[in-house]
């Protein structure tokens, strides 16, 4: 579908369509989901919670002497009716009450310790996952960004993570005191009663069965659910990031009316996904209510037989209320666990995706000092994303160091591939790639990539200051380092200008910046960098007259000495490289210089006649 007939839709087509576009990622969640089962998405979090040993223990150990407490409380209570109240023993009531009270402070201080700890603990945890999933986000290769859309990366690195801080934060520690307290009770019921024990062994089944039947449909919902919100994470992302675009073309109207029906979708998921949560809840209220009302009919029958007393049968059913509150709680919180393993499956997803370049088991060290050679040996390549669609067919050709070399073609000849390749984002189909003597796959691919400085055409400013800019080409660079650099770009002709220098902000991709301003920070950043080859692709080609001639003065000084590869569709730019490569179709069709291929004719030529008679006109206008 053309990018016309796709704008040309109605929001709610738009939609559809772009649903269709990521459904193979939505159908993978899915089957993941199936294939994992209920909950064991969460052990992924195992590793992340294993690495904090001593808070952990000290959380098991407050846990533990917490729920401990709380159910020594009804046997005290127990002991009160029979020896106190039964007996109308005061003294015995006084002496129970202190117990009750000692316990109690204990209980409490173990609580709020426990809840400390474990929330710690889920901090912690949260972190640590949102930067694994970060760092593991720039290992990949630049094919993954070429089928997931950046939104959606940002919602699950955002959003997924913090839904998972209630599954090792106030849920996990309450799910773990219910766990215990369920235990617990169960085993000071056998104690207090074997009898009245064997109703709830009965009555009990009939509430955890329902329950287990029922909640694994919430699973379904809740992946249904982060999907939508990462729907509108992607969208949003998008459209905030042209905005500028948004209202040249007066869209915003219709960007709010698709935004507002991918909320809509994602208030209908939740919708559905609480109104089976809220049943949940009611069936075990309801089942819980029930099954306290036939133990107390059991238990007051046993009263009348004289098996049980009145302060066994009492402090029996404080246990039994005991452990369906807490039964009732991890429904409750099976329900979160659901929402958050769907949440952390997705972000498993993205640890668990191995980068698709393989690196050499023993890298070959690139000689020093850098030798500033390229080649290229019969390379064939095809996107993944454009199977069958060869971008580069069978091309060679090899630069020596020191040389300046220009690629020329029409948009899609195989230009910018060239430079994808030679930094190894991807790997070629056929043939070789071979940096200073060496196939760019036997060495290191960070060690490969220092050996290059890239000025793209629309260049990269990252929010911050024109000197965190300049520094991202050396991050260790000094400041007399970053005004050289500057200096040499031309930049500090523009900087004196500014009130704050050097630390002026340039706001998001820069802004607050002209185009000749950010290729000039984009040249000096290239020049703090001091790498011996140097990529430019049509660094001059979307300026105006006066900053052209000052980027390109900038471009003079940073060549020299360095091996050079231009990319240009204005040719005046390039008349004086050493070599240049005519690229058609994914094909090198020719090479030379500017004068032989002039002289001899093809597509160079009436390239080179129709621009320069087109400069002509513009003068003698």
């Amino acid at each position: 579908m053309s990018k016309v007939s796709k704008q040309q839709k109605s929001p709610k087509q738009f939609n559809e369509i772009n649903q269709q576009e990521n459904l193979s990622i939505k159908e993978l969640d899915a089957k993941i989901v199936e294939k994992q089962g209920k909950l064991k998405p969460l052990r992924s979090l195992l590793p992340f919670i294993l690495k904090y040993p001593k808070r952990l223990m000290l959380t098991l150990l407050f846990l533990l002497l917490g729920s401990g407490t709380s159910l020594i409380i009804p046997a005290l209570l127990g002991s009160v009716v029979d020896e106190g109240f039964m007996t109308q023993n005061l003294d015995k009531i006084v002496q129970y009450g202190w117990a009750i009270l000692a316990v109690a402070i204990i209980m409490a201080v173990a609580s709020g310790a426990r809840f400390y700890f474990i929330s710690i603990i889920g901090e912690r945890v949260l972190t640590d996952l949102r930067c694994a999933v970060f760092e593991h986000l720039l290992k990949l290769d630049s094919s993954y960004y070429d089928t997931h859309r950046v939104g959606e990366l940002t919602s699950r690195l955002n959003g997924d993570v913090a839904t998972i801080r209630g599954a090792v934060g106030s849920s996990a520690s309450v799910a773990l005191r219910s766990l215990v307290i369920i235990i617990g009770a169960l085993i000071m019921m056998f104690l207090t009663s074997p009898a009245l024990t064997a109703s709830v062994v009965i009555i009990g089944p009939l509430i955890v069965i329902p329950v287990v039947l029922f909640v694994h449909r919430l699973r379904a919902m809740s992946v249904k659910t982060q999907d939508a919100l990462a729907d509108i994470s992607a969208m949003a992302t998008e459209a905030l990031s042209s905005i500028k675009t948004i209202k040249s073309f007066v869209q915003e109207k219709i960007q709010v009316e698709i935004f507002n029906s991918r909320s809509e979708a994602s208030f209908l998921a939740e919708k559905n996904r609480l109104y089976a949560r809220s049943f949940l809840v009611t069936l075990v209220v309801f089942l819980v209510t029930v099954a306290i009302m036939l133990m107390t009919w059991w238990g007051a029958k046993a009263v009348y037989a004289g098996s049980v007393s009145v302060g066994e049968l009492m402090q029996f059913m404080i246990y039994a209320m005991m452990a369906s509150s807490a039964l009732t709680n991890m429904s409750d919180i099976w329900g979160n666990l659901q929402t958050v393993a769907g949440a952390t499956q997705r972000l498993i997803e993205i640890l668990e995706t191995k980068p698709e370049l393989k690196i050499a088991d023993n890298p070959i060290a690139l000689p020093e000092p850098a030798l500033g050679t390229l080649e290229f040996k019969n390379v064939d390549f095809t996107y993944h994303t454009r199977s069958g669609d060869r971008v580069l067919n069978n091309v060679s050709f090899s630069i020596h160091a020191g040389q300046t070399i220009a690629l020329v073609g029409a948009s899609g000849a195989g230009k910018s591939t060239v430079f994808s390749l030679i930094q190894r984002f991807y790997d070629v189909n056929n043939g070789r790639v071979i940096v200073d003597g060496l196939d760019v796959r036997d060495v290191d691919p960070h060690k490969l990539r220092e050996r290059f400085a890239y000025v793209e055409q629309d260049s990269v400013i990252f929010s911050g200051t024109i000197a965190e800019n300049i520094r991202f080409g050396k991050p260790d660079a000094s400041e007399v380092e970053i005004e050289k650099a500057a200096k040499a770009a031309l930049v500090d002709e523009f900087v004196a200008k500014l009130k704050h220098g050097y630390q002026t902000i340039v706001g998001e991709r820069g802004v607050m910046l002209s185009g000749g301003q950010k290729q000039r920070i984009a040249i000096a950043r290239a020049l703090i960098k001091d790498a011996p080859i140097l990529m430019l692709d049509e660094a001059t080609s979307s300026l105006d007259a006066q900053s052209e001639n000052l980027v390109q003065k900038a471009l003079e000084r940073l060549m020299r000495g360095r091996t050079s590869i231009v990319i240009a569709h204005r040719l005046a730019t390039i008349r004086d490289a050493d070599r240049i490569l005519v690229f058609e179709s994914g094909r090198l069709i020719d090479e030379g210089t500017h004068d032989q291929l002039v002289k001899k004719g093809g597509r160079y030529s009436e390239l080179a006649k129709l621009q320069f008679r087109l400069d002509d006109v513009r003068l003698d206008g």
